[in-house]
């Protein structure tokens, strides 16, 4: 995010419809950001789900660009970048740090975010979410503005690649999912998550 290219392009639009780079950036902060308070939220008496329930119970996946909510998302971005990428990277950098601070000893906590609806999940759950956001919106806003990918720890991408891959089995034959990843010559054409 601290990449000349991300400030020489902040203005303009993404790859992602109806997102400029500056948005795209302050999702991309958006998914670390609200952490502290979420964790230092008493917790409720919402059931726990585990991923798969969260995010059939969520179908954020399923509305249309134009929604009320994707469009609260790319509002809500462009309101976290409004004061440029260097103070959207410094919050960012200052909020990793504070979290690495207190998320120690707190993985079997339930979190929730107020717009999902009344459940929540474990915090290693949700931290899940988060990588497969960073890792997806890294992509996007690397193409975005010309700069290569950042490459991720294995570990990363094995959490993420398993969580889209569940969240694959979710919306495609099981076999068109095998297919995709062991037979090009029987690969179906769509087997995304989203």
């Amino acid at each position: 995010m601290r990449h000349p290219q991300v400030g020489q392009n902040w203005d303009k639009p993404s790859v992602l419809p109806e997102f400029g780079v500056s948005g795209l950036a302050g999702h991309i902060g958006y998914q670390v950001l609200p952490l502290p308070d979420m964790i230092a939220a008493p917790t409720g008496d919402e059931p726990v789900v585990g991923l798969m329930e969260h995010y059939a119970r969520a179908n954020w996946t399923e509305l249309d660009i134009d929604s009320e909510m994707h469009t609260r998302i790319r509002a809500g971005g462009e309101k976290i970048a409004a004061e440029g990428q260097d103070a959207l990277c410094d919050q960012i950098e200052q909020t990793l740090d504070e979290l690495a601070k207190m998320l120690p000893g707190l993985e079997n906590r339930g979190v929730r975010m107020p717009h999902w609806g009344p459940w929540a999940v474990s915090l290693d759950d949700y931290l899940v979410t988060r990588l497969m956001e960073f890792v997806v919106h890294s992509d996007d806003l690397a193409v975005s503005v010309g700069v290569e990918t950042p490459e991720f720890p294995r570990r990363v991408n094995e959490t993420v690649i398993d969580l889209l891959t569940r969240m694959s089995l979710n919306k495609h034959r099981a076999i068109d999912v095998v297919r995709a990843l062991s037979r090009k010559e029987r690969a179906p054409q769509d087997i995304t998550a989203f």
